[in-house]
């Protein structure tokens, strides 16, 4: 909205300009509002307006206290779980050890078959009690992996690279659950936005090509990636056979990489 006000004069003189001489337009971008999945305060705030970013890097950090004594929790209950499997793997070696020496003492006619049968019920509800512990030492090793996650998302780095465009938290305010903290221009979501007259639309289709132009920059080509559906005017008009040449269609035009211009620059787009 704020490039389609600065672009309105620009606009204007739009309806009039021929099509030897191109059209008029402006750069845009497609941002990237970084957020965090979960609420918190922000205690950190590692980048600042302009600053480049590369993927990988710390944006911001919330309040981790909460999460920290989950991950803590999970981890003493995951130690205690291994050391009662450990206890129980050494009872059931012991069983299993007095159930072989009670099989050999009946088979000599020097034991009886009640102590081998006890033996035999002590290993079997010890492998039983084995087999349940480490089901929930599996469990428990999913809750950790949990709670850690949930740690690492207080950390939030960024999954792009481009200059910071804005700020909208500082450290002390309460973020809301995704809700944008900053935002992130990646050079490849920029692209150019200009629009056609009505009498000049046939000539323009999806994916050819057109050359930008702007001041003091070298001229470069694009693809139509996007031809509006509707037409719209450019000052407020009654529609009428006599000023037809007053509507436009909006078109935008995309490259490989992006196009190197700034959101909002004027541009001149050309067709080849």
């Amino acid at each position: 909205m704020k490039c389609l006000v600065i672009f309105v004069a620009l606009l204007l003189a739009a309806c009039g300009q021929k099509h030897d001489n191109g059209w008029l337009g402006y750069g845009e971008g497609d941002y990237a509002f970084v957020s965090a999945p979960q609420a918190g305060w922000l205690t950190g705030l590692a980048v600042d307006r302009g600053r480049m970013v590369q993927k990988g890097d710390l944006l911001f950090t919330l309040d981790s206290t909460e999460q920290k004594a989950g991950r803590d929790q999970a981890e003493a209950a995951l130690d205690q779980a291994n050391a009662s499997l450990a206890q129980e793997q050494a009872n059931l070696t012991y069983w299993q050890s007095e159930l072989a020496r009670q099989t050999r003492l009946l088979r000599a006619n020097a034991g009886t078959q009640q102590a081998r049968d006890q033996a035999e019920n002590n290993a079997r509800q010890s492998a039983a009690r084995s087999a349940q512990l480490r089901a929930q030492i599996g469990q428990m090793q999913a809750s950790l992996s949990g709670a850690a996650y949930n740690l690492s998302q207080r950390r939030i780095l960024a999954q792009t690279e481009g200059p910071v465009e804005d700020i909208y938290f500082r450290p002390g305010e309460y973020v809301p659950a995704s809700t944008p903290v900053v935002s992130i221009l990646p050079p490849a979501n920029v692209y150019v936005r200009f629009f056609v007259p009505e009498t000049q639309l046939a000539k323009v289709h999806l994916g050819e090509k057109v050359r930008i132009s702007c001041d003091g920059c070298r001229p470069m080509e694009a693809t139509v990636a996007f031809i509006a559906s509707q037409e719209e005017y450019t000052p407020p008009v009654i529609f009428s056979v006599g000023n037809r040449e007053k509507l436009v269609f909006k078109v935008e035009a995309r490259a490989n990489g992006g196009i190197h211009v700034h959101p909002g620059q004027p541009v001149d787009v050309m067709p080849l």
